[in-house]
């Protein structure tokens, strides 16, 4: 019998993606997000290719009650959840003095407490069967922030702090649900077409830029691998090390390349549509205007995936550098 996920932020980008993952593996699926159009198309897709069962539920995951309705109808029609995947986010590209605290609210409504009713909603049921896997999608944002951001990096590093609270309750339990975080890289998805943007300009993502299928496949191996985090790309590595080193020296730079970095030189049109309150209706996918910027893979990923083989090379490696070292001496 196929294993069953639940998705959020299923209609675009990276939720869309890992949705085309777990279908390509063999799942059944249900769809979360808000815009009922986006989800049939995504489902209709996946069933027509992959022939897996796929269950859209257009559902605002600020809603804990409508992710728990999700949930349930998820369980009546699919069967019991195997992998709940938490996705779904929403930011606005502002800085702070220019931001409403309802714009703060709903953003991290959205991005943070959709996780935490996501995960509820999740491990309510798991718990009783003892078993499952929670995979919730953090950031790079989520250990080292950047300006204009504000909202979307708080809701991340409250992400990672909720997940890291759970992880020990879990333990303490003695529950077989495995709990992990995939933190993701700069992505090339809708969100930098879609977000609600008040700097005048266009968003995009800095560089260097993944595809979403990168990170789709980070988090089908977080959620069928017994790893506590997955760190996606080398520049995710880098954020979080270098912040730990020099944090002070970062803030000075962002201030300055962090505006620039984030903006592109395009006017952002009049009336521009975002999705913080309502979906943006149109036929996005997972994928943003930065294609041909964006890269299909990460050697970070490909040696965390391999990390037990890489470490096994790099340790004869080590071993025959010193056996030749000591040769040479004997000689």
């Amino acid at each position: 019998m196929a294993k069953i996920v639940v998705i959020t932020g299923a209609g675009a980008g990276v939720g869309r993606a890992s949705v085309e993952e777990f279908a390509r593996r063999g799942y059944d699926i249900a769809l979360l997000s808000r815009d009922p159009q986006r989800l049939e198309r995504a489902a209709a897709d996946i069933r027509a290719k992959y022939g897996v069962r796929a269950l859209p539920i257009p559902t605002d995951v600020a809603d804990a009650q409508a992710v728990e309705a999700a949930a349930a109808r998820t369980e009546k029609e699919l069967g019991p959840i195997d992998v709940w995947v938490n996705v779904a986010m929403a930011t606005v590209f502002a800085p702070v003095s220019t931001l409403t605290p309802r714009e703060f609210e709903r953003g991290t409504q959205v991005t943070y407490l959709g996780q935490v009713h996501g995960t509820m909603a999740a491990l309510a049921r798991m718990r009783t069967r003892n078993c499952g896997t929670i995979v919730n999608v953090g950031s790079a944002l989520g250990y080292r922030s950047v300006p204009l951001q504000s909202i979307y990096c708080g809701a991340k590093f409250a992400v990672r702090g909720f997940t890291d609270s759970l992880r020990s309750e879990i333990i303490h339990d003695h529950l077989r649900v495995h709990l992990t975080m995939v933190d993701l890289p700069a992505v090339n998805t809708p969100q930098f077409d879609w977000a609600k943007n008040k700097m005048g300009r266009r968003a995009k993502p800095v560089a260097p830029i993944f595809q979403p299928e990168v990170a789709a496949r980070a988090i089908f191996f977080a959620a069928t691998h017994r790893r506590r985090e997955v760190w996606v790309g080398f520049p995710t590595v880098k954020a979080i090390l270098a912040n730990r080193v020099a944090p002070a020296l970062i803030d000075r730079y962002l201030a300055s390349a962090g505006y620039c970095g984030q903006l592109t030189d395009e006017p952002l049109p009049e009336n521009a549509p975002d999705n913080l309150y309502h979906p943006v209706s149109g036929d996005y996918g997972a994928h943003g205007r930065f294609d041909d910027q964006a890269s299909p893979r990460s050697w970070e990923m490909f040696t965390d995936r391999y990390r037990n083989a890489f470490w096994a090379l790099a340790g004869l490696g080590v071993v025959g550098c010193l056996s030749l070292f000591a040769r040479g001496r004997r000689s």
